[in-house]
């Protein structure tokens, strides 16, 4: 019996200390919440910084670490809104929904009055463009504008007539530096379960291509994923904030960077004509960091 109380003390501290995990968790996270996070970020005045989720909506322990990690970076590295990916939530979307796999998950950075600006997946319903914590206003694609970043959101369940009008017209017409385009679907992917999606990417690419489309992020695929540029775009996948399809990846021509062991979410900063980006796992581990140049300064 001392033996055991021993162990169960033992045990206790561990868990206080942020050293392992509840069981609930299904996996240990090996960071102390006294260790030092690294931001690999500038962190200039007046860069347009903002940080990455995708596919979250499951109300887990785990996205509700993820959520938890990215309150930590926030103290250094100030983002001031967030990117999803889609597949908001998952199973439903009543009232109890949002409550708790949206509003309490990410109530700190809600409090703090950071804006989340989505985009649908193909398990959210239509009517959660209309959800003010979205900041779709209603519309199922649309864009806003961040210092030199413009940012499209688009609907890739339905890629109609409509859309595709609307996108061409607003891409046309802007002369920002920056034009990312997200939504869902990713038109490049080397995972298993889902892959590339060939059909999107015959619409979308050719359009993006003629009108300076500098960055593309997508979801769907539950890992995080960085292509290689394709005809000029980075594209990059990150659907790993609240789901996990872990070995999904496979080892392909067009990728530049995977990671499919843990959760993940992507911190992103635009000075200039230069985008830095950071990954970080749900353990706060930085497993892919880097800066790229705008595509269209490299052809100018």
């Amino acid at each position: 019996m001392k033996r055991l109380s021993a162990l169960v003390m033992t045990i206790a501290l561990l868990l206080t200390c942020g050293l392992v995990q509840d069981v609930r968790s299904q996996k240990a996270v090996a960071v102390s919440k006294n260790e030092p996070l690294k931001v690999n970020l500038p962190i200039k005045k007046d860069s347009v910084k903002f940080a990455i989720i995708g596919d979250t909506g499951s109300g887990t322990d785990k996205q509700q670490q993820i959520a938890d990690m990215m309150v930590r970076y926030k103290e250094t590295f100030p983002f001031e809104f967030v990117l999803m990916m889609g597949d908001n939530l998952y199973g439903g979307d009543s009232a109890k929904d949002y409550q708790k796999k949206f509003e309490s998950v990410y109530k700190p950075l809600l409090d703090a009055k950071l804006k989340f600006y989505a985009t649908l997946g193909n398990h959210d319903e239509a009517n959660q463009r209309l959800y003010e914590h979205f900041n779709m206003n209603g519309d199922e694609y649309y864009s806003f504008k961040k210092g030199n970043v413009t940012f499209y959101s688009l609907n890739s369940n339905y890629m109609d007539k409509k859309q595709v009008d609307w996108l061409e017209k607003e891409l046309a017409k802007n002369n920002t530096e920056w034009k990312i385009c997200f939504f869902h679907h990713p038109p490049y992917s080397s995972g298993k379960a889902h892959g590339s999606d060939t059909q999107l990417r015959e619409v979308v690419e050719p359009i993006f291509i003629k009108n300076g489309v500098n960055v593309v992020f997508a979801g769907h695929e539950h890992f995080y994923e960085r292509l290689k540029p394709q005809k000029g775009i980075y594209y990059f996948i990150s659907g790993a904030g609240g789901k996990l399809r872990s070995g999904d990846v496979q080892t392909t021509q067009i990728t530049a960077k995977a990671f499919d062991q843990d959760l993940s979410f992507m911190l992103i900063e635009i000075v200039d004509d230069q985008m830095h980006f950071q990954v970080i796992s749900r353990s706060g581990k930085t497993v892919d960091s880097g800066v790229l140049t705008n595509p269209r300064k490299k052809m100018a």
